[in-house]
């Protein structure tokens, strides 16, 4: 088996060429990045003698076709800017993609890739990706669901809250920041409220949920809950649906006046000696402030909770999640979540255990009980609990 990751040299990009090369099934890893430095972070616990490297700029499709037809399936972890160019590629070259970024205007591309043979399976990686496939689980074990509510975030254990935030950067700060600033819908009372990204952190929006051993965290709505409500066909007997982000007390007490004097916002400053917006600023201000000591852990959590009809009962169906770095390797927590979705999902589909073409989704299209064998063996736990209501 060969497998191409795109952005391989990124948090996720290299935890997922230390999970492919463990893999007895695998042979070759190309990893394409535009530099390789960061791959010596991973180099004393991993089977370097399988991966090679590409310098590769992905807006070139001509260069990433003749790459895509050296493998047997791509793992797109480059940020959401290329996904045209990736796919492109992969519908010429005829080989299939796997990402981590939303399945947002991707029209017309489910025929073109059904045409050339091949899937296209976006949204796979921590949120969105682990998240719907549980989603997908839920569905079937219930009659009819009323409740959709699905919480997910990234932070630092307590000890590592150093910083008036009360956070540290697991993934891409720019990408945090673009988070802070994402329209939400829900559903309540089964009708649909808009809240626009201006007011996500308005004390209106936000509420509290209890973790076990960590507490009370931070709902923040993040998100269009409807998109996935309607992709399962379950709009209509919903009565309750959110996307959070979770985050320690505090965060949007911090982000909502920033957000109102225009901190966040992507339009040029005047005034002064060259070219910078306001949230470029935050992002090279604050970024390089907010990394994760050697010693120090990130916490993932994800709580899904979905109620609804079952054997003519009302019935709750809550599944919950906690993952921790790995200081041995210094694998941050949110990168397991990512990588290890990413790279579980291509086997499969060069595996054959996913056969489908065309774009496909994990709410549908990932066999839920591997996967979650698959994410056991990584150390990645998923509790249930079904409770009669």
């Amino acid at each position: 088996m060969k497998i191409l990751v795109l952005g391989g040299c990124g948090t996720q990009g290299r935890t997922a060429l230390y999970d492919l090369a463990g893999d007895q099934n695998v042979s070759q890893v190309i990893c394409a990045d535009i530099r390789f430095d960061e791959l010596e972070k991973i180099r004393p616990f991993t089977d370097m003698s399988k991966i090679s490297t590409v310098e590769m700029d992905a807006r070139n499709k001509a260069a990433l076709v003749d790459l895509y037809r050296k493998v047997d399936v791509v793992i797109d972890l480059l940020p959401k800017d290329f996904k045209q160019s990736v796919n492109q590629a992969a519908l010429e070259a005829k080989v299939s993609v796997v990402n981590t970024n939303y399945a947002h205007h991707l029209e017309g591309l489910d025929e073109q890739a059904k045409k050339a043979g091949i899937a296209i399976m976006p949204e796979c990686g921590l949120d969105p990706g682990i998240d719907l496939v549980i989603y997908g689980d839920a569905k079937n074990r219930f009659d009819e669901i009323h409740v959709i509510n699905s919480y997910c975030g990234g932070f630092p254990e307590k000890k590592a809250c150093t910083n008036p935030l009360n956070y540290k950067v697991s993934w891409i700060w720019k990408g945090v920041l673009s988070s802070t600033m994402r329209d939400a819908r829900i559903i309540r009372d089964k009708k649909i409220i808009e809240i626009p990204a201006m007011n996500q952190h308005d004390e209106a929006n936000i509420h509290a949920i209890d973790f076990p051993g960590l507490g009370e965290l931070e709902a923040i709505p993040n998100g269009d809950a409807v998109y996935f409500t309607d992709l399962m066909g379950l709009t209509d007997t919903i009565r309750e649906t959110g996307r959070y982000s979770l985050r320690w007390p505090g965060w949007s007490a911090f982000w909502r006046p920033l957000k109102q004097l225009g901190f966040l916002g992507e339009t040029e400053v005047k005034g002064l000696p060259c070219p910078v917006t306001p949230v470029d600023f935050l992002d090279k201000l604050l970024g390089p402030q907010l990394e994760y000591g050697k010693d120090e852990k990130d916490l993932t959590v994800m709580i899904n909770v979905f109620e609804g009809i079952k054997d003519k009962k009302k019935t709750r169906f809550t599944s919950s999640m906690l993952i921790e770095r790995d200081l041995d390797t210094g694998i941050l927590a949110m990168s397991k979540g990512v990588g290890y979705t990413a790279a579980i999902v291509a086997r499969m589909m060069v595996n054959g255990e996913i056969t489908e073409k065309g774009v496909l989704s994990p709410t549908k299209h990932i066999p839920v009980q591997k996967f979650m064998d698959s994410l056991k063996k990584r150390g990645i736990q998923i509790k249930e609990e079904t409770i009669v209501l």
